[in-house]
């Protein structure tokens, strides 16, 4: 099989045959169709994430369709169609699994990551940590919802997690993440303020299109106190900024899997049971909400479509804000 391959970290994939892969129990053999760019990819690629087994196969927003199954795999029909997220399996009996919160598991893999992903024609994934793809999106809108939906989506629940009510929602930095959730937090009558990187006209513009209230840059306060803030740019420095924009009893919300370092603040900007918190990951539970919910809205993903062979530019784009929404590698062009 064709397949985009990391063979060290700060260097470009190559394009290469592999063998194809064989599902082991509890596992399926998928062909891949479409796989969604993630900045976790980045921080894969740069190094930033350390345990990456190698040589990789990166991509871990995964919709492909069941070609085999292995022994005790029965969940999925051959020729279904199904997703697969960031996390690809836990011990299942450790007091996180136990109770529901498998991503914090300290034996968790990572799609993508410690097992081979999506920039291939083929890949394997555990049966349980797989769902199926909502009836009304084709392969390219689909594959944004598996981790910028998904984790977004976690990331909006823990922002809701408080005793006041969240009216007014900041999202720092407008990504796939940002156009999936500001979708959400509209359809549930929340105000959305789009902060993103200073100079972005063309991203603020993005935000109003989607129903944003406010849209500015991340250098400047909000104009109105925020009940709650996500930050979806790993950038330290946003904690403080997000902070001093934020109403008593606040929370902010740190959403990526990496961030640069958080400066020091004075606690006056922390004080009035304001909170800081961050999200791990998602939980099997957080997926089944989110594409329940997804078609309700109806969330509509903006996509950038790229072949298997130019993923490197795709993620080159990523990094440099080229694009609104989300960049998808289409390894099977749709029909």
């Amino acid at each position: 099989m064709r397949a985009m391959v990391l063979r060290q970290i700060k260097t470009p994939l190559e394009l290469a045959d592999l063998p194809d892969p064989q599902p082991g129990r509890g596992e399926l053999l998928l062909d891949v169709l479409t796989c969604g760019i993630c900045r976790t990819d980045l921080h894969v690629v740069d190094g930033d994430l350390t345990e990456p087994i190698l040589p990789l196969v990166p991509g871990h927003q995964i919709v492909g369709r069941v070609r085999a199954r292995g022994p005790g795999a029965e969940r999925y029909a051959i020729g279904q169609r199904v997703g697969v997220p960031w996390l690809g399996g836990s011990c299942g009996a450790c007091k996180f699994c136990r109770t529901g919160r498998e991503n914090l598991c300290r034996e968790a893999i990572y799609t993508g990551y410690q097992r081979h992903g999506g920039f291939a024609e083929q890949c394997v994934a555990r049966e349980r940590f797989a769902f199926p793809i909502p009836e009304g999106y084709p392969d390219l809108q689909a594959a944004p919802l598996l981790c910028a939906g998904l984790i977004g989506y976690r990331a909006y629940r823990m922002a809701l997690d408080q005793p006041a009510e969240v009216k007014r929602l900041g999202l720092y930095g407008f990504g796939a993440a940002a156009h999936i959730l500001i979708q959400v937090a509209r359809h549930e009558g929340r105000d959305v303020y789009a902060f993103t990187r200073p100079g972005d006209e063309r991203g603020q513009a993005f935000a109003r299109e989607l129903g944003a209230v406010w849209a500015g840059s991340s250098a400047e306060p909000s104009p109105e106190l925020l009940d709650a803030a996500i930050l979806f740019a790993p950038v330290g420095s946003l904690v403080p900024a997000s902070l001093r924009s934020l109403e008593r009893g606040g929370v902010v919300v740190c959403a990526g899997i990496h961030m640069s370092d958080i400066p020091s603040f004075p606690y006056s900007i922390l004080w009035q049971e304001r909170v800081v918190r961050s999200v791990a990951n998602l939980t099997r539970a957080d997926g089944e909400q989110f594409l329940a919910l997804a078609p309700e809205v109806p969330v509509k993903t903006q996509v950038h479509p790229y072949p298997l062979e130019r993923a490197n530019e795709a993620l080159e784009d990523l990094r440099e804000g080229r694009f609104e929404g989300a960049a998808v590698v289409v390894v099977r062009p749709q029909a």
